[in-house]
């Protein structure tokens, strides 16, 4: 399965189909994309990569949202807990969910040199390790999967 992240793709497609999607779902459990909200969803979504919560609130302070931590931590929080956004707990950062639309279980696959982030469907590794855990008397309550290695594009430049 091919991942848009990591290839050259019309960058404004993606970014204008996670807003739309972003809108409907907000729109349908009666949740409002408010300024602050939706300019924190477009700066996630400018790169295919995760933002730490101090550098969205310097970005959310240049453009006059203010300077106060609780203004980008809530809007951050307030897309965790709408499935518009997701926390990647190795990097202590966030980025845009670029699935909105639906449930899903994602996987992260982190480039370390570039940054550059990848979000894949993880049902199947997680179904499994909850059938390894059950084994065990486990249940899994919360999975986070985050695989750290090379894009294919530092790859590249490192095998040159």
């Amino acid at each position: 399965m091919s991942n848009a992240a990591f290839a050259p793709h019309d960058h404004s497609q993606c970014t204008a189909r996670a807003l739309d999607e972003a809108e409907a779902r907000l729109t349908k459990s009666g949740a409002r994309l408010t300024p602050v909200r939706r300019r924190t969803l477009e700066i996630l979504l400018e790169s295919h990569r995760a933002m730490g919560a101090y550098d969205m609130l310097q970005r959310l302070a240049e453009e006059g949202y203010g300077n106060q931590p609780p203004v980008a931590y809530r809007a951050l929080e307030f897309l965790v807990q709408n499935g518009l956004a997701h926390r990647l707990q190795r990097l202590n950062a966030f980025a845009a969910c670029l699935h909105p639309g639906h449930e899903h279980a994602p996987a992260f696959l982190i480039c370390r040199e570039c940054d550059k982030l990848a979000e894949l469907p993880a049902a199947p590794v997680r179904e499994t390790l909850s059938d390894l855990a059950a084994d065990s008397g486990f249940t899994v309550e919360r999975v986070t999967i985050e695989a750290l290695g090379l894009c294919p594009t530092c790859a590249r430049a490192g095998a040159i």
